[in-house]
């Protein structure tokens, strides 16, 4: 990229993002829910794309794609490798019969959450399952109640649920991380939402759904949804083209600018147009750095062996026992 080029998209994501928040700012004040979150999903594809030309130059007609077979490293229990896994749909997409199946290598039905692995070799790089590529609105989670635990829509009495906007990023989870719900965060004094950590990945490719993707993590944002605490861990894919120079959240700020804003923002408003109040965040709102990243990982993932030993009662399906715990 030239540096002209450069300076100039500088100049324009300033000067766009300035009036953006501005203006978002000015409709919250007036508490007009769908209008804010239309702003602040605007703003947010705003930031994460002139960053982009910022940092790493135009998208130059890159296309993100839409499916990639699984890379993996050995796993330590029912996968011999990653890139085994393939996934099997059963059911129709868009109606609540949709499920997507993790099948090993055999052909044999495995759970995404207990039998995947969390590392992913060096310190640091871990495994995510993409629940919803970025640009699609579809609310998809894995179904932590149902056996084998597929990805499928969530409803809401008895209705798909989309979000009323697209999502910017990748989304997914951490397999063999659980937030505990009896579990009390010491500082923020919430309980766990009873799922895996939810991951943030902020690369320029739309993984697949149901695709394994190897991350770099790069902070942790402690989001409070419903009086629970709902960890958003920020991510990177090692494949990346700006892997190799983001290595903490600071690295973010100063090679993505508006990025890590645009993410705390867009899940801030994204439920008031059902009529819900705005979520809230722990640590003054900001994003921690890696070490935080770690640290909330591995407690996660304590709660995670609780879980699959049977000392805990969390009404979730959590397959066999016997060798589960990491």
């Amino acid at each position: 990229m030239a540096q002209g080029t450069g300076l100039s998209c500088k100049r324009k994501s300033d000067h766009f993002t300035s009036h953006l928040w501005a203006a978002l700012e000015a409709m919250a004040r007036h508490r007009h829910p769908r209008a804010v979150l239309l702003t602040a999903v605007a703003a947010a594809l705003a930031l994460a794309t002139t960053s982009r030309c910022l940092a790493f130059g135009s998208w130059g007609g890159r296309r993100a794609e839409t499916a990639r077979g699984l890379r993996g490293a050995a796993a330590r229990r029912a996968v011999a490798s990653v890139e085994e896994v393939k996934t099997e749909v059963r059911g129709e997409e868009g109606t609540a019969s949709f499920r997507r199946y993790f099948l090993d290598g055999a052909g044999s039905e495995i759970s995404p959450w207990h039998d995947l692995p969390l590392g992913a070799g060096a310190e640091g790089e871990y495994w995510m399952v993409t629940e919803i590529p970025k640009m699609t609105k579809p609310k998809m989670e894995i179904a932590t109640k149902e056996p084998q635990n597929p990805i499928a829509q969530d409803t809401k009495k008895g209705k798909l649920r989309d979000y009323h906007g697209p999502i910017f990023w990748n989304y997914g989870y951490l397999p063999q991380t659980w937030e505990d719900p009896t579990v009390e965060h010491p500082e923020l004094k919430v309980l766990g939402d009873n799922d895996p950590v939810d991951v943030v990945e902020i690369g320029m490719r739309a993984h697949a759904q149901g695709e394994v993707v190897r991350v770099k993590v790069l902070g942790a944002l402690a989001m409070i949804d419903d009086g629970e605490l709902d960890w958003k861990i920020l991510a990177i894919a090692l494949d990346d083209p700006a892997a190799a120079e983001l290595n903490d959240v600071e690295d973010v700020q100063a090679k993505m600018p508006g990025v890590v804003t645009g993410i705390r923002e867009w899940f801030r408003w994204y439920k008031t147009p059902d009529g819900k109040p705005l979520n809230a965040f722990g640590f003054d709102e900001e994003m921690l750095d890696s070490k935080v990243a770690f640290e909330v990982i591995e407690e996660t993932h304590g709660h995670w062996r609780k879980l699959r030993s049977g000392d805990a009662q969390s009404g979730l399906w959590t397959g066999a026992v016997e060798g589960a715990a990491a």
